[in-house]
């Protein structure tokens, strides 16, 4: 008895294992790969090293251009204090440090050199001014014969005048005065007059006494 009840257990563990395969089963379902992923993966490179530069902490931030001359060249972003940057190498002049920029064309730009410090040392080799940047357009300025004649004034011809000569110039002379000779020099007059009146006085004086 005991063993047929062992058995009878067996019998039905069995089956109970069998009814839980079953559910889990389904002949439907078909086993499906997953999707492997097609295309190149991007090869990563890291920024270029060598001579390390940082903007001073003392400036906010600093513009770089183009080109190594901030009149000659477009402004294309700034540096903020402190930011560090690789340099391939200097002006001629020495003014200018050209630096990996990414973000522009070529990731390079300039950055004046007074204003950068070396932080990594190294050799900058000299490089050749790149050429200037070309206009978009070239403005023409279109002269319309119309337009100027608009604006300009006319003049008005007129008749020059004509000279007068001037009347002759009169010039008055003196003659001497023929009688002026006969007469006695105010001078001798008045001297004489002069005297007769002291000889007057000095006889008046000595009769007094």
């Amino acid at each position: 008895m005991i063993f047929a009840r062992k058995i009878g257990y067996f019998v039905f563990f069995l089956l109970m294992l069998g009814g839980l395969a079953l559910t889990f089963y389904s002949p439907l379902q078909s086993p499906v790969s997953a999707q492997q992923p097609t295309g190149s993966i991007p090869t990563v490179t890291g920024t270029p090293q060598g001579v390390i530069v940082a903007l001073y902490l003392d400036r906010p931030q600093e513009p770089v251009y183009s080109g190594p001359s901030s009149y000659l060249y477009p402004r294309i972003g700034v540096l903020l204090a402190g930011q560090e940057m690789p340099a391939y190498g200097i002006s001629e002049n020495e003014d200018y440090v050209q630096i990996y920029y990414p973000g522009v064309p070529g990731s390079v730009a300039w950055v004046y050199s007074a204003y950068v410090k070396v932080v990594k040392t190294g050799q900058l080799p000299k490089l050749d001014t790149p050429p200037t940047p070309t206009p978009a357009s070239t403005p023409v300025i279109d002269i319309n014969p119309t337009l100027v004649a608009a604006f300009v004034t006319p003049v008005i011809a007129t008749r020059l005048p004509t000279f007068t000569a001037p009347a002759p110039l009169v010039i008055a002379t003196f003659v001497a005065d023929a009688s002026a000779s006969n007469r006695i020099p105010m001078g001798l007059l008045i001297f004489g007059l002069g005297f007769i009146g002291s000889l007057g006085a000095l006889i008046s004086f000595l009769r007094g006494r």
